[in-house]
């Protein structure tokens, strides 16, 4: 599992359809899932620190759990299926049992921004639709390869066989 933040609401420029876009700690895979409307507008009404008169639907999940005495542990987008992504809430209970709720991605991360619970995916999701963030710090990793490559002389090398030879004996 991956630990992955919500980096903001995007839309797709050809269908006009809101995109959440998800990034890992390390900012190097970023994982677009196309969402509704009306969850696009929780995710950003949350992000946004824009409060309502009046509890809306996501809102009201959080609330309906805290007043069971649960908590929302995390949330996993565990599994992509012909661009369809698939999503776990897990909820523990007073006395620690865990829940497992199906649920839409757009709606387990509307739900776990609310709470600050930890949104995880799996690896085969972020194989299957995540894309490669040109990061700065992949830049410096690369800089730092190259000039490694780059300052190696041979006779670093006859010090390495060297050295295999004396641990071989």
């Amino acid at each position: 599992m991956i630990e992955m933040k919500v980096m903001g609401i995007a839309l797709d420029t050809r269908t006009g359809s809101p995109i959440v876009v998800l990034h890992d700690i390390n900012n190097r895979k970023a994982l677009p899932i196309w969402i509704g409307s009306a969850e696009a507008s929780a995710i950003i009404r949350k992000i946004e620190n824009i409060s309502v008169s009046r509890p809306m639907t996501h809102d009201l999940i959080c609330k309906i759990v805290e007043k069971s005495g649960g908590t929302i542990d995390r949330i996993e987008i565990n599994d992509v299926e012909k661009e369809t992504y698939y999503a776990i809430i897990y909820i523990k209970d007073k006395d620690g049992n865990e829940q497992e709720i199906d649920a839409r991605p757009s709606d387990a991360i509307a739900v776990a921004i609310r709470v600050e619970a930890p949104i995880f995916v799996t690896a085969n999701v972020l194989a299957n639709g995540s894309v490669s963030c040109n990061s700065a710090k992949d830049e410096e990793e690369a800089k730092e390869f190259r000039d490694f490559i780059q300052s190696i002389k041979p006779s670093d090398f006859e010090k390495l066989i060297k050295h295999d030879k004396e641990s071989d004996q």
